[in-house]
């Protein structure tokens, strides 16, 4: 390690399916930046993230802990001020915190140890998304459909756009600042982006990178939803997919523009590398590129995230240094919540830590160093409690097995070395009762399905009204604003995200229509 404790860059992406880019063997897809930094990092072949959605899954990142047992168990659950997170215990160690662009906090506490924030944030930070199990998997508050595949293609500017110009210009400047400061504290910056998020629109500059017809298709087709397990059945509705007729062409399409997406941020990456250089921050700086989860992009008929199949729950993951972390791949199962104490071991040389709570991920220094790698569990624990499902949802990782349970239906056992696309359930088979037994034993370990389900009914009853109460003539509003009128900006309480990010398009599109009835899928 180095003598002085290293500066730490998390540069964040927002619905980036691993299989997705060239250092994961994507052929067609332009990252030469994301790959120049693989090329002189540690690329973590098999990283996951602890919940296939963004807020939960940031909640348990920056905690090191694994949501259900902070109570993060969906898109609008609130981040308890009182969990101790990674920048809280960086700022114990002398650093200095900044926060730039998304991290989707809920509730009134905006900044949870970070010291400063750069920019607002794209979305609320109220219970206005709030699910209801009790409506099923039509349960929607976010909104979602297939309006985003179905209006996939280019576009001048969108609410996206807007956001993630003003993340680079204020994560550049953060740059520049911490470098002329007189102080000489270490730093833990931390820049997010929105991209690739849907709505698949990308601006003509990066389109036009693409031949269109070149643009690879899904390698596992439609599968129809009465084939599929119930937790796929389920998303099927939730998703909107029971409401539209998607072709070929729209899904050429949005995978193009999604295509595109990745370039626009890769482009980014390749600025705010150049900027450490620059300024001479770039020897000691720590740089871990992440993602919060996938986009299923199509494969098996599905699209977005909140499913553990790989293209949704697996992310890309590098953690370079120059001179200090020898480059090359792991191939050893690894999630975000596996960060924090990887990070605390980084920042404090190795010393042993005091912290506040048990955490549920391990510290990787052995994996980015070489040493001690037998040590490492080779674990990857997945849960999901939101909307679109009847109930909770959970997946182990070990080796090359990964064992899915949705609660009160059959499990599924896949063999990633084998069947890379998931698409033979192990489940029940001799020669693989072992494998099946252990992943099962290790699932329920300290996890009761009929408790967490009784957990996510009694908080989402406590959520819709408060929300309701709040949302009657008062203004209450606990979105951080970086300067006046922030406010309102983005995606704000009660907006439905795919109506509002389609007014921002510019030039608008007028809602597709339904192929297969003339009604418009909206929400």
């Amino acid at each position: 390690m180095t003598e002085t404790a290293p500066n730490i860059l998390l540069i964040m992406v927002d619905q980036m399916a691993a299989p997705a880019l060239p250092i994961y063997g994507h052929r067609i897809v332009q990252a030469p930046n994301i790959t120049s930094l693989g090329e002189t990092g540690v690329i973590f072949d098999n990283a996951y993230c602890n919940f296939p959605l963004c807020a939960p899954s940031r909640f348990s990142m920056l905690s090191g802990r694994l949501p259900t047992s902070i109570d993060a168990f969906d898109n609008a659950s609130e981040f308890p001020a009182s969990i101790p997170t990674l920048p809280y215990y960086l700022e114990s160690f002398g650093y200095v915190t900044k926060l730039c662009g998304k991290m989707h906090f809920i509730g009134p506490d905006q900044l949870h140890g970070y010291r400063e924030r750069l920019t607002t944030d794209v979305y609320p930070s109220d219970f206005a998304w709030t699910p209801d199990w009790t409506e099923g998997e039509h349960s929607k508050p976010s909104g979602v459909s297939m309006r985003s595949v179905l209006e996939a293609g280019t576009c001048v500017r969108s609410l996206q756009l807007d956001y993630d110009e003003e993340v680079e210009h204020c994560g550049l400047q953060a740059i520049y600042d911490l470098a002329r400061s007189p102080q000489q504290q270490p730093f833990f910056l931390t820049i997010s982006f929105s991209h690739p998020h849907p709505p698949f629109v990308i601006t003509e500059e990066y389109w036009s990178r693409y031949e269109h017809d070149a643009i690879d298709m899904p390698k596992t087709p439609p599968i129809p939803p009465e084939q599929s397990d119930a937790y796929s059945q389920w998303l099927h509705v939730a998703h909107g997919g029971d409401e539209a007729s998607v072709t070929e062409e729209h899904v050429r399409n949005a995978r193009h523009a999604y295509y595109g997406m990745i370039s626009y941020i890769d482009d980014k990456i390749g600025r705010i590398v150049k900027a450490l250089k620059e300024t001479d921050l770039y020897q000691n700086t720590v740089i871990v590129f992440a993602g919060d989860h996938g986009e299923m992009l199509g494969e098996r008929g599905m699209w977005y995230k909140q499913t553990f199949f790989e293209w949704s729950s697996r992310v890309p993951l590098i953690v370079a240094q120059p001179g200090v972390l020898k480059p090359g791949r792991r191939s050893e199962v690894v999630s975000l919540v596996d960060l924090l104490p990887t990070l605390l071991d980084l920042a404090s040389g190795g010393d042993s830590l005091s912290l506040a709570d048990p955490l549920d991920g391990s510290s990787m220094v052995g994996l980015l160093t070489g040493e001690n790698e037998s040590e490492w569990p080779d674990t990857a624990v997945g849960e999901y409690t939101a909307e679109g499902v009847r109930g909770p949802c959970k997946m182990v990782r070990t080796g090359p097995y990964k064992y899915v349970y949705t609660h009160g239906y059959p499990g599924q056992l896949f063999n990633l070395n084998d069947d890379p696309h998931e698409r033979v359930n192990l489940c029940g088979r001799m020669e693989h009762a072992d494998a099946e037994a252990k992943l099962v034993e290790r699932l329920f370990r300290d996890w009761d399905p009929d408790r967490i389900t009784e957990r996510v009914l009694a908080s989402q009853r406590r959520r819709r009204l408060i929300y309701r109460a709040l949302n009657e003539g008062s203004d209450v509003n606990w979105a951080f604003a970086a300067r006046i009128g922030d406010e309102r900006r983005f995606v704000r309480g009660a907006g439905v995200v795919v109506e509002a990010k389609a007014r921002s398009r510019f030039p608008y599109v007028e809602p597709a229509t339904n192929k297969s009835s003339d009604q418009l899928v909206e929400d």
